[in-house]
């Protein structure tokens, strides 16, 4: 906290040698919150650059007074990079701070910050999440058909609507509590929507890219889906539970009545009776088969995921003192 007691506002952005759009994206930030009244102390951006530091493009940023660059020894593509970001300042972040995430191209529109801060000044509350539910969007033809499709998939595998992506905000004591819950290695933004948390939503149409093209394959965009289902390890259990029993005893009602009419009764069983009969049967022992490996992988990521939250409770109780120091990458 300043010493007037207004938070100051951490902007966190990955970069995949797109520092161009990260420039025009600054300035464009800052410009939408001193148009605005949202009362913030100052602008901090952190810029995660996911090639590894090596895109020479990051040391003009690193003069500028507002700006620290983080390099992680590895690509960890722009999910990770959004956590390792947050994770890497939250020593700095006060508690009533607030942290906002998006992606560096453009696509997320910062005229759209300030009323997707607006709600946690608003209500003055720690744990509030606020996420950018997307509405009208601006891609291929193509994409846009897969991404529906991805949709109706997503929705029944986890029960869940797909509506928001890395455009978020939350205060500085969710990014130092929250972040630190293992799902957030799996997938950033889904992870949000699969632990029970206070969320609200805003409404953003996506922005169209400020510089260069995107380097989202793809086939990239297939393991973003896949990574995207990993927080909802528990909910897919639980449904293909359900579905395994609903076959099972499907299979089982076919068997007796097949059963009955052979002993009696003098009709003769049709043939597509009994195929579908022991498709059913198959199809079940299939079912028992992948539900027993999905529980078995859900119960160890499970007990992984609360391994460490007693050294995160103890971490959490320390009291930082003082004004936060720059730390620069």
């Amino acid at each position: 906290m300043s010493e007037n007691g207004a938070p100051r506002l951490w902007v966190v952005c990955p970069s995949y040698e797109d520092v161009a759009s990260f420039t025009i994206l600054r300035e464009r930030i800052r410009d939408a919150v001193a148009s605005s009244s949202l009362g913030v102390s100052g602008i901090e951006f952190v810029l995660v650059d996911d090639t590894g530091g090596v895109d020479p493009e990051t040391s003009a940023l690193r003069d500028l007074g507002d700006v620290t660059v983080l390099e992680p020894p590895f690509n960890l593509g722009h999910q990770r990079a959004i956590v390792f970001g947050v994770r890497s300042i939250d020593e700095l972040v006060r508690e009533d701070d607030v942290v906002v995430t998006l992606d560096s191209d453009g696509e997320d529109k910062p005229e759209d910050l300030p009323r997707l801060v607006a709600p946690l000044l608003i209500a003055g509350e720690l744990r509030r999440i606020v996420l950018a539910r997307r509405a009208k969007r601006h891609e291929p033809l193509v994409f846009s058909a897969m991404y529906r499709l991805f949709r109706v998939f997503f929705r029944t595998l986890t029960g869940t609507v797909v509506q928001s992506g890395n455009f978020a905000a939350y205060r500085g004591w969710t990014a130092r509590h929250v972040l630190r819950h293992p799902y957030f290695d799996l997938c950033y933004s889904s992870t949000f929507l699969s632990l029970s948390l206070e969320l609200d939503y805003v409404s953003c149409d996506r922005g169209e890219r400020y510089a260069g093209r995107s380097r989202m394959g793809y086939g990239r965009l297939v393991l973003h889906g896949l990574s995207m289902l990993m927080p909802f390890t528990d909910r897919i259990a639980v449904r293909a539970l359900i579905t395994f029993a609903a076959t099972t005893a499907v299979s089982f009602l076919l068997a007796v009545a097949v059963v009955c009419v052979k002993l009696f009764t003098n009709r003769a069983i049709p043939g597509w009776a009994t195929t579908t009969l022991l498709l059913l049967i198959v199809v079940s022992f299939v079912a028992l088969g992948n539900f027993v490996v999905l529980f078995t992988v859900f119960s160890q990521s499970r007990g992984m995921s609360l391994a460490d939250v007693e050294e995160g409770a103890l971490g959490g109780a320390r009291t930082p003192s003082g004004p936060p120091a720059r730390a620069r990458t």
